[in-house]
C-alpha cells in the first residue's frame, strides 16, 4: 500500500529500475529518509505457516507456506511494507477459499519489514525489481515441483505490478490477479501477457499512471492487444488497497488518508479472485 501525498504532486509516473536512486513518491514522515532505520520481521510466520528456503542461481530466499500439500498453488507478492501482517492475511484468506489453495509468500526484501512510510519507502527504493521477478519465477517453480500441478500469481500494490509482470516474464504461470499496480513498460508490457490476468482497481485511486483508472483502463487495452482472456474490475468509491480488512490494516489506511471502508466491495473481488483462480488452475 502507497501513502498519499503531502503536496498537492500528483503521483506522476512509476518507473522500475533495478536499482533506485531517485525516491518512490514525495512522503511525509517524521523521520528524515536519511536517517531510516529498517527493522527485521518480528519473529518468525504465524504458526500455520511453514517456512522454507528456496534458491535460485547463486542466492536463497525465505518464502512462507500455507494450504493443502498438493493443492494448486498461488504465489502472493508483498505491498510495499514486506512480509508483514496484511500479506500474511491474504495469503491464509486464499488458502482457505474453495476448492482450496497452496499459498506461497516470498520474502522479497529478505526479512525486512517497514514499519512506517519511510522505512517501507526505503526498502522498495532499494528493491531490485528484476530479480524480484526471478524470486517469482524461482516460487512458482517451487510450487509446481512440490505437489501443485498449476500455479498462479496475485499480488497488491508493488505485488500487484510485480504479478502481471510475471504474466509477461515468467512462462510457468497459468494465471495472475492483480490488485490496484501496473508494471511500467520498463519491466514489462502487457501487451505480451502470456497468462490470463485479472485486476483490480478503485474508483478513487489517485496514483496517476499507477493504479488510478486512467492506469486501469490502459492495462485493459494492453491485455486485448495480448489476446488472453482478461478482466479489469473497477470498484466504485473504494481507494488504493481497499482488500486490507484487517483492523491494524483499516488503522494504518485511515492514519494515511485512506478512510473507505467497503467490505462488499472486498468480499466482491475475493469471489471474482476465487472463480479466475479456480477455472485456471483446476487440473
Amino acid at each position: 500500500m502507497l501513502a498519499t501525498l503531502s503536496s498537492s504532486k500528483l503521483f506522476t509516473r512509476f518507473l522500475i529500475r533495478s536499482s533506485s536512486s531517485s525516491s518512490f513518491l514525495a512522503l511525509s514522515s517524521s523521520r528524515p529518509s536519511s536517517g531510516v532505520s529498517v527493522r527485521s520481521m518480528a519473529g518468525s510466520a504465524a504458526p500455520t505457516f511453514k517456512k522454507i528456503q528456496i534458491h535460485r542461481e547463486d542466492t536463497a530466499f525465505d518464502a512462507y507456506v500455507v494450504g493443502n500439500e498438493n493443492a494448486p498453488g498461488i504465489v502472493v507478492l508483498q505491498e510495499w511494507w514486506g512480509v508483514d501482517f496484511e500479506i500474511k492475511n491474504h495469503a491464509l484468506k486464499i488458502s482457505q477459499l474453495q476448492p482450496g489453495f497452496k499459498a506461497l509468500i516470498p520474502d522479497l526484501y529478505r526479512g525486512k519489514v517497514g514499519l512506517d512510510v519511510a522505512e517501507a519507502q526505503h526498502l522498495m527504493d532499494g528493491l531490485d525489481w528484476q530479480g524480484a521477478v526471478k524470486d517469482i519465477h524461482a516460487s512458482v517453480n517451487w510450487l509446481k515441483e512440490n505437489g501443485s500441478k498449476k500455479v498462479g500469481v496475485t499480488g497488491f500494490c508493488m505485488g500487484g505490478a510485480l504479478s502481471i509482470a510475471s504474466s509477461v516474464l515468467v512462462p510457468e504461470v497459468d494465471a495472475v490477479v492483480a490488485f490496484y499496480g501496473v508494471p511500467s513498460s520498463e519491466l514489462a508490457d502487457p501487451a505480451q501477457a502470456k497468462a490470463p490476468v485479472q485486476a483490480h482497481f478503485g474508483e478513487l485511486d489517485n496514483f496517476v499512471g499507477f493504479s488510478d483508472v486512467t492506469a486501469a483502463k490502459a492495462l485493459e487495452e494492453k491485455l486485448k492487444a495480448s489476446g488472453v482472456p482478461h478482466e479489469v474490475h473497477i470498484y466504485l468509491g473504494n481507494a488504493h488497497a481497499f482488500m486490507n480488512r484487517s483492523p491494524e490494516g483499516i488503522k494504518r489506511r485511515k492514519s494515511m488518508g485512506l478512510p473507505d471502508e467497503d467490505e462488499a466491495a472486498v468480499q466482491l473481488a475475493w469471489s471474482r479472485f476465487q472463480s479466475w483462480m479456480s477455472r485456471y488452475l483446476s487440473s
